[in-house]
């Protein structure tokens, strides 16, 4: 489970709730069906002419990614590495082809395969920095569908606004009722701003980071499977790979050296 993601949403409601309690706003005016449709039915219209079904039909498991957490690979990716450098060292490059099958990721498994298969260096990453652009390009697209939602939002909410002013001016020998049609109207705005600025466009920006950490993992991958190519010692790969590590994992890699010489 994300917390991030679920105690963002939270702290920004209370941010709102405790705004209106301190302006003495009653929370009834946020009772508008005007408002609520304007917004979310307007943002869900926008989205459906910014893109097509192919890229809207994965909308529900970008939602699951924003509230669920990706845990880092990345030190294990890097012991593995370490692992098979070592055995093939031993034994030679054939030694990687009975490990293959004990590795769950499809990226690092095509990687190793084409090194048993004898391919250069060159020509496997080439094919494996392919496959993390055509990535990249994808989740780029997944991100976007939140960020035009951040933008159209506020809009939107702008568009209410005048619907509730339009409204008021229609009551305005109504002073009581005229009043409400204005407080009415910037429900939307709130409503349009809140969603865009709160939820939305930070959504894009989760996506965003999720999918750089797994590009970066891909890249780790990338530079251990051309090392075992190379013929590189155990320590030169561990060396390699540790290097793009934040200092915190490094930190944890020389202790487990220190523990086991």
């Amino acid at each position: 489970m994300e917390l991030t993601t679920i105690l963002g949403i939270i702290v920004g409601v209370i941010a709102v709730v405790f705004a209106m309690i301190f302006k003495h706003i009653s929370f009834s005016v946020f009772i508008n069906p005007a408002a609520l449709f304007v917004i979310f039915v307007g943002t869900a219209a926008s989205i459906l002419n910014a893109f097509t079904g192919r890229e809207l039909k994965t909308l529900g498991k970008l939602f699951g990614l924003l509230f669920s957490a990706r845990k880092s690979n990345s030190l294990e990716i890097v012991r593995t590495f370490s692992d098979i450098a070592q055995a093939v060292r031993k034994d030679g490059v054939l030694a990687i082809e009975p490990r293959i099958a004990e590795i769950g990721d499809p990226f690092m498994k095509k990687g190793l395969q084409m090194v048993v298969d004898g391919a250069k260096g060159e020509f496997i990453q080439e094919v494996l920095s392919s496959e993390i652009d055509e990535m990249e390009e994808r989740h780029s697209v997944n991100a976007s569908i939140f960020s035009q939602a951040g933008s159209y939002a506020p809009t939107l909410g702008v568009l209410g606004a005048v619907f509730g002013l339009i409204a008021a001016m229609s009551n305005i020998d109504n002073t009581e009722l005229m009043a409400e049609a204005v407080a009415a109207a910037f429900i939307a705005t709130i409503l349009g701003i809140f969603t865009g600025y709160v939820l939305w466009n930070p959504f894009a920006n989760k996506l965003k980071m999720k999918s750089k950490q797994e590009a970066g993992e891909k890249r780790i991958i990338i530079e251990g499977i051309l090392s075992l190519q190379n013929g590189e010692s155990p320590q030169i790969v561990m060396d390699r790979l540790k290097a793009m590590l934040p200092l915190s994992h490094q930190e944890i890699l020389n202790r487990e050296s220190e523990a086991a010489a």
